[in-house]
């Protein structure tokens, strides 16, 4: 057990800590609206990760042929979810500009947008991270990597799937936390703007990058 303990801990923290467009999002959005929607969100990715590590000890060998066929569109399917997700949050934060501008006028009400709770982000957040074929690919290599194939022992592929949910989780919610830092740090309004238009701008081209891959 403790071997399996270490191999999804390990196992976790390799697919969690590189920080790309999904991470950029999660910092950015818990900076926009608050500690629990970030929480939220950081939840929803671990918990992609953990069903992708159970699929991988569940199936072994026969996952990677079934998803190379679908590899390209899935990374198709991604890169256009990130893309709508940097557009919403420059209109959200090019609305809000608006909202500012127009506060001083009493003819004209305010435009608000009521920001995602911690249900929304984690669905939005789970969905994102499933739509990324690699991850199950690289589990599935990790679990075939000492050529034994997955564990026949269904409490060490337990230990591996829950130890992948909670590395994954950690390094999520630390990135959560500092959104949150981050957005009492940049309480004025400009730098929520400057802040939402930055993370649009990063997380639109790495789905560019990711469609030029």
């Amino acid at each position: 057990m403790r071997a399996a303990l270490l191999a999804g801990l390990l196992a976790g923290y390799g697919v969690a800590v590189p920080v790309g467009a999904v991470g950029a999002y999660l910092v950015s959005l818990t900076a926009r609206t608050s500690l629990r929607t970030g929480a939220g969100a950081a939840l929803g990715v671990a918990t992609a990760d953990g069903l992708y590590a159970l699929l991988a000890v569940l199936g072994g060998s026969g996952l990677a042929p079934l998803l190379a066929p679908v590899a390209g569109p899935l990374r198709i399917g991604s890169a256009l979810v990130l893309l709508a997700l940097a557009v919403r949050t420059a209109v959200t934060a090019l609305t809000a500009l608006r909202a500012r501008h127009s506060a001083a006028d009493p003819t004209r009400a305010p435009v608000t947008q009521t920001p995602p709770g911690p249900a929304r982000a984690f669905l939005t957040l789970l969905g994102l991270t499933l739509l990324n074929p690699l991850t199950v690919l690289y589990f599935t290599a990790l679990v075939l990597g000492d050529g034994r194939g997955s564990p026949a022992d269904p409490l060490a592929r337990a230990v591996f799937t829950l130890a992948v949910f909670a590395a994954s989780a950690s390094w999520q919610l630390l990135l959560a936390a500092g959104g949150a830092l981050l957005g009492r740090a940049l309480t004025g309004a400009r730098g929520r703007l400057l802040t939402a238009l930055g993370s649009a701008a990063l997380v639109g081209w790495l789905a560019v990058r990711l469609l030029l891959d």
